[in-house]
């Protein structure tokens, strides 16, 4: 099933799933190639871009508002927990996120992975290439690298925390031109 506007151009593509369907905030910005499956919310002002997968199959993903899922993410769950997406938060273009809890303004960098029963917190940034092992917890405010990702310390004072406080804002304004402005051709 696809969304339709008035005109008939694909928007998006929804699936419901064993009754479940995803719900979308009006104001919230889904790539036409994005796919969104099953208990999936996508909350206001939030972005799912080209070619993002997320499936909500054994339990729910919740995407708080002005978060963003950047191009070719994966986010998933499993059958013992959900994953929850916080305001606010850059998911990198290429990263896998996997029944994990991400804080308010946190940045998962590019190609990153973070697995099963991770806690990402608040204003944290996971670097490009860094792999989040199950049940690992990230604190508020710190930068995490490497593979497996081991805290390297405050994030505050970092070039790095540009990316932090300038992505929420940027990706929210962005998405809304695209919203507006994205047509097939």
């Amino acid at each position: 099933m696809h969304s339709e506007d008035t005109a008939g151009v694909q928007r998006m593509p929804l699936f419901s799933f064993e009754g479940k369907s995803p719900k979308i905030h009006p104001t919230a910005f889904i790539a036409p190639t994005a796919v969104i499956i099953g208990d999936v919310t996508i909350e206001e002002r939030a972005s799912v871009w080209y070619n993002a997968v997320l499936r909500g199959d054994f339990n729910p993903i919740v995407v708080h508002r002005g978060a963003n899922v950047q191009d070719c993410a994966v986010v998933h769950v499993t059958p013992r927990g959900g994953t929850e997406i916080g305001a606010g938060s850059t998911v990198g273009h290429n990263c896998t996120i996997h029944a994990a809890s991400l804080g308010e303004e946190c940045l998962i960098g590019n190609g990153a992975t973070v697995l099963d029963g991770a806690r990402i917190g608040a204003r944290a940034m996971v670097a490009a290439g860094a792999l989040v092992t199950p049940e690992t917890e990230i604190p508020e405010g710190t930068l995490a690298l490497g593979a497996p990702a081991k805290v390297r310390g405050p994030l505050a004072g970092t070039p790095a925390e540009r990316w932090v406080r300038a992505n929420p804002e940027g990706y929210q304004a962005l998405a809304q031109r695209h919203k507006a402005s994205v047509q097939p051709c």
